[in-house]
């Protein structure tokens, strides 16, 4: 099929890679969001996924909204079979969902009808799931509503940030992309509604769901971690200021410690939880670079019973 690839992050790059290597379809054009600004500089940078395209010399298109004219008429000159879509970033509007002949195919990155919406690998994390996955589907107007064409299944592990399972998932579903792009060419596959029962959210994860909350059991607090890093990064309030909390893990013989109680030695730093302690690995304060707990302890001279958070 002539295919025309739709995503920008870095997630999307290894989905890319495998339809351009796959020697079945053609990948006509990459569609991704305009160039944005990053670092101190705030110079406009492509995405990586335009990056990735020049590099094979295929055409790039950065609408500034995929409703914009100009784009939907290079879309439809083009006239490609299927849109197969990795983290775009953007509502399709009808007037493109109806320009390839086989739709817009999505992968995202949960077991659906579950985590429906921007942030699934985040919110399965932090609610504890210990099964995720990532489905392919035929996109319509509805919120991750389309029918179903395959699915795989990922363990979350019990240390897996956000970030290390949505690497695994990006690896491996890019090769379910592909093959679903094989089986909607050859008509072996057909997509299958969604259950309506099971269905979950998942909205964007804001700095402000980040803020860890000391009240909360030990087990919660791990998952905000978690689930959080590397984007948006769980953090917390010292001495008025923001420490982002990369790395902590429960303690499950302390439980000494009243909520947001610390207690520093040359080696630790544990914090007191609604249930038992956790132990911050790895944090950094404002301004600073990421740094180990106790090495960020010594500095600032934890007193005894010193209180964290709100």
């Amino acid at each position: 099929m002539k295919l025309v690839f739709a995503g920008t992050p870095e997630v999307a790059v290894p989905a890319l890679d495998a339809l351009i290597s796959s020697g079945r379809h053609e990948v006509a054009a990459v569609v991704t969001r305009p160039d944005a600004p990053a670092g101190r500089g705030r110079r406009l940078v492509a995405s990586p996924v335009a990056e990735r395209a020049e590099e094979a010399g295929i055409e790039v298109l950065k609408p500034a909204r995929p409703r914009d004219e100009d784009f939907l008429a290079r879309l439809r000159e083009i006239a490609p079979d299927c849109c197969p879509v990795v983290a775009y970033g953007a509502l399709l509007p009808k007037t493109a969902l109806d320009i390839p002949a086989r739709g817009w195919v999505n992968l995202h990155f949960s077991l659906l009808p579950a985590w429906r919406g921007a942030a699934p690998v985040q919110h399965a994390v932090m609610a504890g799931d210990e099964v995720t996955g990532a489905s392919t589907f035929l996109i319509e107007e509805g919120l991750d509503s389309g029918p179903v064409y395959g699915v795989l299944t990922e363990e979350v592990r019990p240390t897996d940030t956000s970030g290390d399972l949505l690497t695994r998932l990006a690896f491996a579903g890019a090769g379910l992309l592909a093959a679903t792009m094989d089986g909607i060419e050859d008509g072996t596959l057909h997509a299958v509604p969604q259950s309506d029962g099971g269905v979950t959210l998942a909205p964007k994860i804001t700095v402000e769901d980040a803020q860890v909350q000391w009240s909360a059991p030990a087990l919660r607090v791990d998952r905000v971690v978690r689930g959080c890093t590397p984007a948006p990064g769980a953090w917390t309030l010292f001495r008025g200021e923001r420490l982002k909390l990369i790395q902590a893990v429960p303690v499950l013989d302390r439980a000494d410690l009243a909520p947001g109680e610390l207690s520093a030695g040359k080696n630790h730093v544990y914090v007191g939880t609604g249930s038992h302690a956790v132990e911050l690995l790895w944090v950094q304060p404002q301004g600073k670079k990421p740094m180990r707990a106790a090495d960020w302890a010594r500095g600032v001279r934890i007193a005894p019973g010193e209180l964290i958070g709100a």
